[in-house]
């Protein structure tokens, strides 16, 4: 693989994680904006109730873990079809 394609495929990575995090943030909060028909709360604050919290940080934990291995995922398939890397194949160890 060539030095322009690594480059092109990191700044592509950051390019594509970026955008996937910002959209996952307003999605996230319009999801919760429909769900409760409120704003969604901000964990640290002493006035929201314990179970909207953890929901609500739950709920982002989840989000931003699927946003993640989906750019994870993009990326790599890029990568392998830029002849980068070759797909991975199960590891077997003989004893």
């Amino acid at each position: 693989m060539k030095l322009t394609d690594k480059v092109l495929l990191k700044v592509y990575a950051a390019v594509l994680a970026s955008v996937s995090t910002v959209a996952t943030q307003k999605l996230l909060a319009a999801g919760w904006e429909f769900v409760t028909g409120e704003k969604p709360p901000e964990p640290g604050d002493p006035e929201v109730s314990g179970a909207a919290a953890f929901t609500w940080v739950l709920a982002s934990a989840v989000g931003y873990g699927v946003s993640q291995l989906a750019v994870q995922r993009a990326t790599a398939r890029m990568t392998v079809k830029r002849g980068g890397l070759r797909r991975s194949h199960p590891l077997q160890i003989k004893i």
